[in-house]
């Protein structure tokens, strides 16, 4: 579909192991995640880039005329070939159209092929074109995604060239890159300098880059649309054999690829898939393009709206068999570093989320389940709940009122996990309230498994409905026993008491008060794009998240706007009305066409990680974010039921 040309809209075309392209509706890119080709040598970690992008321009009698456009220091466009955009188009992949003149115009797309690291770029004429050359300079960096790349004598830009085929090595302890075109090339190495990436200055972080460009090269369009492909090390096969024709090799992979993406009946659908990667045998979630790989808590909250809801069972499985062999000690890791060589397990919510996930799992296949996955699964989950109901890391363990108590100084363990430096933002050391709906939802699951959990499932549960409940304020406490100190009580009013009534499998409250808690978050944390952290006037509050990275860290949880509430509270929501048709309707247009609308904006087709407190609600953070779009989707197709 057509869009607004928003010229700061970012496009994404995952490959399906972690790795991406992905830019602007401009084509300049603004973050130094921006590549054409962007590789996880440990899928879905290990993440470099390898090109950045390219310069192009079209020769015709009448003059040159550029396609695309840099910003250097101190921010100078050049050349203005985003002036010459007429359309752009991101489904089924980015597509631009380019105004020449004389009736010429130029189109180019760009897709990237599943399960290879490889992107496929193509040029062609609309219009007459008796003498159109089309010049193409790539950009090439070759370092970790996280860094920036500085002009540096090691940079090796000699080529090995094959036939069609082009190999650069830039650096030996990086992935090659492969190259194969229809077009001639011409080694002419030279650096580009200070190219400027606005959304990193924007987050007080270093935003300059130097890039190197090995040649150009060049393809007559006049003649046939130019075919250009890149490829990093281990995936050149893709290119085909010595001597293979580019143009044929595009055609092929486009109507492969395009036969894939036509089984997805809904955008969504087609969203949902780009978060869906492989990790060794099985397969996981990453929580948000482009920084984040896959993370436990983000990835079974994302798990029941972009598998589930989808009816991708199949790959909900892989996920959570591969994934229940990282139990340790009753906890799963919060997240894989980049490298994938450790795990990190400071997180008290990611094994309960788990055994959420299990139970939608097995509820959506029943009798399908095979008997080993069960009984792994099953394992998993009593290894859970064992572990935290004897103690485990950070304080985790279950207290004498059957809740459980967590944390420790200077450790963030709830989903609320900024920290800057030593200083943690919302260290909600004691007995979170999401952590306790999650307990007894985790408590029953594991019942229906073992009798064992029956009775301390109806302990915990009696325990919350007398000490959570904040008559004061009408709703229910953030934390008790803060700190560790029996009867301390933090009165704030956050989003978090959604999921007692809400969201999760098993309703903790019913009744005037859940009607009291919903009305509470409605009035004073809902916004048409999810539900504000803080409430407007508490202490803390931000309305902005801007700035550098302490200013950001330190709103993030403190009013920021999170789309992915949004599934809970609308849950809530419609139930506290009677799941009527009535409510689900107003549901519908009040809460579900707001998030809808945003897929036109930010990360085009998707939802963003964060937004704004205050209107406009301006996206923020990550803008293709895994768990924003799977609670849009649990919406649509289990609470609503469309």
């Amino acid at each position: 579909m057509a869009v607004r040309l928003n010229t700061h809209d970012e496009w994404l075309e995952p490959d399906g192991l972690g790795g991406y392209a992905s830019g602007t509706v401009s084509a300049i890119r603004t973050r130094r995640y921006h590549a054409l080709l962007l590789t996880a040598r440990t899928p879905p970690t290990g993440r470099v880039l390898l090109v950045n992008g390219f310069d192009a321009w079209v020769t015709t009698p009448q003059g040159n005329y550029p396609l695309t456009s840099q910003v250097y220091e101190p921010g100078v466009v050049s050349p203005n070939g985003w002036e010459r955009i007429e359309s752009f188009e991101h489904q089924p992949w980015p597509r631009w159209r380019y105004v020449i003149g004389d009736g010429l115009q130029v189109e180019h797309e760009l897709f990237v092929p599943h399960c290879s690291s490889s992107v496929v770029l193509v040029w062609r004429t609309i219009g007459d074109a008796a003498s159109c050359i089309l010049s193409v300079r790539p950009f090439l960096c070759c370092r970790d995604y996280h860094s920036m790349h500085a002009e540096n004598p090691g940079f090796n830009f000699d080529p090995k060239l094959q036939g069609g085929k082009i190999v650069w090595s830039p650096y030996a302890d990086m992935p090659s890159v492969h190259a194969l075109s229809n077009g001639e090339y011409t080694h002419e190495p030279q650096w580009y300098r200070n190219f400027i990436y606005e959304e990193e200055r924007a987050r007080g972080l270093n935003y300059t880059e130097d890039l190197a460009s090995p040649g150009a090269l060049r393809f007559d369009l006049s003649q046939a649309p130019a075919a250009l492909i890149f490829a990093a090390q281990g995936h050149e096969q893709i290119l085909g054999a010595p001597n293979a024709p580019a143009e044929s090799i595009a055609i092929g992979l486009q109507h492969a690829e395009r036969q894939r993406r036509s089984k997805f009946a809904h955008p969504l659908h087609k969203a949902a898939d780009d978060y869906i990667v492989k990790r060794g045998s099985g397969n996981t979630i990453v929580a948000g393009y482009p920084w984040f790989t896959d993370w436990g808590r983000d990835t079974f909250i994302a798990l029941r709206g972009l598998c589930l809801s989808t009816g991708r069972v199949g790959e909900a499985r892989n996920i959570l068999v591969e994934w229940a062999g990282a139990v340790s000690e009753g906890m799963l890791p919060n997240f894989f570093s980049d490298s994938g060589t450790t795990q990190e397990y400071n997180t008290v919510d990611a094994s309960l989320w788990y055994i959420i996930a299990v139970h939608d799992y097995l509820n959506k296949v029943g009798s399908n389940a095979a008997p080993d996955d069960t009984v792994k699964l099953r394992d998993a989950v009593d290894a859970i709940l064992m572990g935290y109901a004897k103690g485990t890391r950070y304080g985790i363990r279950m207290d004498a009122d059957g809740l459980i108590a967590a944390g420790e100084p200077g450790v963030q363990l709830t989903w609320m996990d900024a920290k800057v430096g030593n200083w943690v933002v919302t260290p909600r050391i004691g007995k979170p309230v999401e952590i306790q709906a999650l307990w007894i939802n985790a408590l029953r699951i594991g019942g229906a498994f073992d009798e064992k959990w029956k009775s301390v499932s109806d302990h915990a549960l009696a325990s919350f409905l007398s000490r959570f409940w904040n008559e004061d304020g009408g709703y229910l406490y953030d934390v008790i026993d803060c700190d560790h100190r029996d009867g301390a009580m933090d009165g704030t009013l956050r989003p978090n008491q959604i999921f007692a009534v809400g969201g999760l499998p098993f309703r903790l409250i019913e009744g005037d008060r859940a009607r009291c808690i919903v009305d509470a978050v409605e009035s004073k944390l809902w916004t048409p794009i999810g539900l504000r952290t803080l409430a407007r006037g508490a202490h803390g509050y931000h309305a902005r998240y801007e700035g550098g990275v302490p200013d950001r860290d330190g709103a993030y949880h403190q009013g920021t706007v999170w789309p992915w509430l949004m599934g809970a509270f609308v849950d809530a929501w419609v139930s506290v009305r009677g799941n009527t048709l009535a409510a689900k309707n107003e549901a519908r247009s009040r809460f579900l066409a707001p998030l809808i609308e945003h897929l036109n904006h930010a990360g085009l087709g998707h939802l963003s990680e964060i937004a704004d407190a205050e209107p406009p609600h301006t996206p923020r953070g990550c803008p293709f974010q895994a768990w924003s779009l799977g609670e849009a989707l649990r919406i649509q197709h289990d609470i609503l039921g469309e």
